[in-house]
């Protein structure tokens, strides 16, 4: 067994158009698009692969496009578990527009899962033999899971004695957080939501974090703060980690990358600060890229260096 576990709950295929100019009304014509098994967790564990550590992808998936979706994993070389969700899994389109660099998503809300899949998969969690040191769950909860699911995961996981690093939103961070995690990465406005307020100000950010760890629903806390960079906060500390200026493509899987790196260097042995600079390098990689492609590993290492330096 991999020392790293990612899962997702909600994959996706995801398909990047690009066209030249969007205009209502008329028949637009672009080339096939790019095509990439999707969802957060899938992402991390790719990513992951990219910086040439190893994590096993656990997917909820089913029907012709849950077979695709495998498929398209396997020629990503993204290891996985698949968990069959007796639904079919969901596509998402982006689509570039080449003209303003504006993107355009679409997402899809995904199958229903019902209470027979979801005993099956936590089966499934529960029996992973050995248990990974690190699980890493990733994105949105489809139809039909509650929203305390994560709770639940991070519950089995913490009794493992593993880390549970959590990273979605709504009302799934809110509730996946109350028994506790190892590290969880809120953006602003997911921060603010969780300390229930509608904007928290640059100055309050270290202070709500905060809140968190001493409330015992995370040891760690990094908020993400765009192309800022990202605050890592610690019960007794915080510090912002800026973000390199670099030529911004697409934000589609920075999030994503950005776990990644945090996790990667996890494995390396770093500690928090170097974690997250190793997770901003990865995040900020992947804006430099097109669509759906998230970064390039030379890319990631060399911004690591850089972010290293100016410390």
């Amino acid at each position: 067994m991999r020392s790293v576990l990612t899962i997702t709950l909600n994959p996706t295929i995801d398909k990047n158009y690009f066209v030249d100019r969007l205009v209502p009304d008329h028949k637009l014509r672009c080339a096939n698009p790019r095509v990439d098994p999707g969802g957060g967790g899938i992402n991390v564990a790719k990513a992951i692969g990219r910086l040439g550590g190893d994590a096993l992808a656990m997917v909820l998936s089913g029907g012709r496009t849950g077979a695709y979706l495998q498929e398209l994993m396997e020629r990503e070389q993204i290891p996985s578990l698949v968990v069959n969700a007796e639904a079919e899994t969901r596509e998402s389109i982006v689509i570039s527009e080449n003209s303003s660099h504006h993107q355009y998503r679409l997402v899809l809300e995904g199958p229903t899962i019902s209470a027979t899949v979801q005993k099956q998969f936590m089966l499934q969690l529960q029996d992973l033999n050995p248990f990974p040191e690190i699980v890493v769950a990733s994105g949105s909860l489809p139809i039909g899971i509650p929203k305390d699911f994560y709770a639940s995961i991070g519950k089995l996981v913490a009794d493992r004695e593993s880390k549970f690093i959590l990273d979605t939103g709504g009302e799934a961070l809110v509730k996946g957080i109350q028994g506790g995690v190892y590290l969880v990465k809120p953006n602003l406005r997911e921060l603010s939501a969780l300390n229930g307020q509608m904007e928290l100000q640059l100055d309050e950010v270290d202070e709500a974090a905060q809140s968190l760890i001493q409330e015992g629903k995370a040891s760690l806390v990094v908020v993400s703060m765009g192309a800022t960079g990202a605050m890592l906060v610690q019960r007794d500390s915080y510090r912002l980690i800026p973000a390199p200026a670099v030529p911004r493509r697409s934000t589609v899987g920075a999030g994503d990358s950005m776990v990644a790196g945090m996790v990667h260097a996890l494995q390396q042995g770093m500690g928090p600060e170097e974690m997250v600079m190793m997770g901003v390098a990865c995040g900020t990689a992947a804006t430099m890229n097109e669509g759906t492609e998230l970064f390039k590993a030379a890319d990631a290492l060399r911004l690591f260096e850089w972010i290293r330096r100016q410390q």
